[in-house]
């Protein structure tokens, strides 16, 4: 079998055509006959191609792949092949494989066609192609199970079928991407968040900067995290519609009681400072012990409130919302009362101070089916614990 259908044939092709030659002499040039040149710049559409750009050191060559089965036809172990090419051992025995077969063995020149077959794009979608298999997962999307869930379970229950496995991110793609749509686009509502667009995940690179003088979750003291000591609060912002409008929440860890924050000024660090600082004043001494927050730019003056509340600031870790769990599951109650993507700023103080109230007097199965306000008061009415004399010897 001839190389000049390698991809590198390929490469210099489109490197002779950028560079002035008409397909046909590019052809010949790299020792092709006119007539392949002529198909490759017709199968581009008759445009010069960027699809056959440098072949990135990432994937072997045509030159590697005969060192490979030279080395095998002479008896060569895959780790001194791999330390010849200065290559990963796993990468040669993963090429050798994929491209082997049991009549011949392994072929450079069937490896290297098979490769590109494989990188020709673009490819049917997997679950576009396989019936059986895309009703299995249509199925269980139906049953509420996760993307993830159903990767796992396939690869659990076929073990040996490689044809019935499929990645979660195939199926999300199947959902989402327009032109790999194998799954119907209603399944995107039984995704547990119903959202019809896909979002972007945030990346720290994009935070603008670290807040001065922040103290970690991790000094927080312990009797908070055990809830063992009232007077630990979490706190975050419930945002509205366009990121123009927020409510400030507080949480109190023993208890799950909760306060919200009326920020009629906007959610910039000066309007959270000034809205803050008298919504703590208000709760006892004995209820001001800390307070954890996520690092949101909202929180840059946060010295001056833990020196006017008298209470200790800590932050949790970036992209952690787990270290607020409290606050992070009382912001998803309230978003009965505030749904997302509406204008906050609507609501007045005192129908902030009836929403907390609302959530206050609910029962909770974790406080033994008792309200967040009789907890707290249980907390406040208790009698201090008793601290035995010492005897002393005269």
């Amino acid at each position: 079998m001839p190389t000049s259908c390698s991809r590198q044939c390929r490469v210099e092709f489109w490197q002779r055509v950028r560079a002035g030659s008409v397909p046909g002499r590019a052809a010949v040039e790299i020792g092709v006959d006119k007539a392949t040149g002529r198909r490759w710049f017709r199968q581009a559409g008759g445009v010069i191609s960027n699809g056959a750009g440098p072949v990135s050191g990432r994937y072997l060559s045509f030159a590697e792949r005969e060192e490979i089965a030279v080395g095998l036809a002479a008896g060569e172990s895959i780790r001194s092949i791999a330390a010849r090419l200065c290559r990963d051992p796993s990468t040669i025995s993963r090429e050798v494989r994929r491209n082997s077969t049991a009549r011949v063995g392994y072929r450079a020149w069937r490896a290297e066609q098979k490769a590109g077959e494989r990188a020709r794009r673009p490819k049917t979608a997997k679950l576009a192609a396989d019936f059986h298999l895309r009703s299995v997962v249509q199925d269980l999307l139906c049953r509420r199970w996760s993307p993830e869930q159903i990767a796992l379970w396939l690869r659990r229950e076929f073990p040996d079928d490689e044809g019935m496995r499929v990645s979660h991110e195939t199926i999300y793609q199947s959902l989402y991407v327009q032109g790999r749509g194998a799954l119907r686009r209603e399944l995107t509502t039984c995704l547990r968040t119903g959202r019809a667009l896909r979002q972007p995940q945030r990346h720290t690179g994009h935070r603008r900067g670290r807040i001065p003088g922040m103290v970690n979750i991790s000094q927080r003291p312990a009797e908070a995290t055990d809830r063992a000591v009232p007077g630990h609060w979490e706190g975050d912002l419930i945002i509205g519609r366009n990121g123009r409008s927020a409510i400030g929440t507080l949480v109190e860890r023993t208890t799950r009681f909760c306060l919200l924050i009326h920020l009629p000024h906007g959610q910039h660090a000066a309007a959270v400072r000034d809205a803050m600082i008298p919504a703590i004043n208000q709760l006892p001494q004995q209820l001001r012990r800390s307070l954890t927050w996520d690092q949101g730019r909202e929180m840059m003056l946060h010295t001056q409130i833990s020196t006017a509340a008298d209470i200790d600031i800590y932050f949790c870790d970036p992209h952690s919302p787990w270290q607020r769990g409290t606050n992070e599951n009382t912001n998803g109650l309230l978003r009965q009362f505030f749904p997302k993507g509406t204008d906050l700023a609507q609501h007045t103080p005192e129908h902030l101070a009836h929403i907390a109230h609302l959530l206050n007097t609910r029962p909770r199965k974790t406080l033994g089916v008792r309200t967040p306000a009789e907890a707290l008061n249980d907390l406040l009415s208790a009698p201090p614990p008793h601290t035995p004399d010492v005897a002393t010897t005269g």
